[in-house]
């Protein structure tokens, strides 16, 4: 399993009759592994999985796998909520079916860092497949330190952080100085990817990144081989058009972008989620 380079989070594209256009979403996978990134990630925030059905969702697990098989790339599988035990669950049922699964710090429960370490330590115990903890405060309420993350990275079926803080503060820097070994710190925050990599982060899950994705794996290469001053230029161009893409709430900008360039059938996003505007979408084809 390879949790370094760039996962790109599929969107899930829908028909002009509102159902999930499969061919759509295969061809995506297809294009953004071409085009470099390391692997796939199944049913996160930007594939709006809170929409989905239980059939749909089988259904875009059943596809990613067999891209990401054909292709000998990572799937990664979004999986669980804020219960220990139903998350236990959710995570048995991915054997066989996915190389990891991200799971989100509980949301709304609001446990303290003991109890998200309580958490990921139950899990670790019971999961078939490693663990990508999912650290984003904005989305949860709940702040996890690095002392914390560190501990959860020496948990034996812990690999990686997706680390999504909303910037870079000094528990990304405490972390990124000294992570625990075999621990993949993966930027999840698009507009700070090259500032994570600088750090020493491992690449990232990147919504923005169905776009340009060679150029995102280039990035990612630039700072491993020490090429600071191409680094530095591309990553300036790419965080703008991440900002772009994250103008309204992901993934309609994105939707947006992908239907005007011809890449899937409709921008058409489910409720509560509504269109992004035109003026957000054009701004963010500038970009491009």
């Amino acid at each position: 399993m390879t949790l370094s380079g760039i996962h790109v989070p599929l969107i899930t594209p829908f028909a002009e009759d509102g159902e999930i256009a499969f061919e759509a979403l295969e061809d995506l996978a297809h294009a953004v592994l071409d085009d470099g990134a390391s692997g796939l990630v199944a049913l996160g925030t930007t594939a709006e999985v809170a929409t989905l059905a239980e059939e749909e969702r089988r259904a875009v697990i059943e596809i990613c796998g067999r891209v990401c098989r054909e292709r000998g790339a990572t799937l990664t599988v979004g999986a669980g909520s804020a219960d220990t035990r139903s998350t236990a669950e959710a995570l048995r049922a991915l054997k066989g079916e996915a190389d990891a699964a991200l799971v989100t710090v509980p949301a709304f429960v609001r446990p303290s860092e003991a109890g998200v370490l309580a958490h990921f330590t139950a899990l670790a115990e019971q999961t078939p497949v490693p663990l990508v903890v999912y650290n984003i405060p904005y989305r949860t309420g709940q702040s996890v330190g690095a002392a914390t993350l560190r501990r959860l990275g020496e948990l034996p079926m812990v690999a990686g952080v997706k680390h999504a803080v909303g910037g870079v503060d000094l528990d990304t820097v405490a972390l990124l100085a000294d992570p625990p070994a075999d621990f993949a710190v993966l930027a999840g925050d698009d507009p700070f990817l090259s500032a994570l990599l600088a750090l020493g982060a491992s690449g990232g899950i990147l919504a923005s990144a169905h776009l340009r994705t060679g150029e995102f794996a280039e990035l990612v290469q630039a700072w491993r081989a020490g090429d600071v001053e191409h680094a530095r230029a591309l990553g300036n161009r790419l965080s703008l058009m991440s900002a772009a893409m994250f103008a309204e709430p992901n993934p309609t900008v994105l939707k947006g972008v992908l239907h005007a360039r011809g890449r899937i059938p409709t921008a058409a996003v489910r409720l509560p989620l509504v269109p992004a505007s035109q003026a957000s979408i054009e701004a963010a084809l500038r970009t491009l």
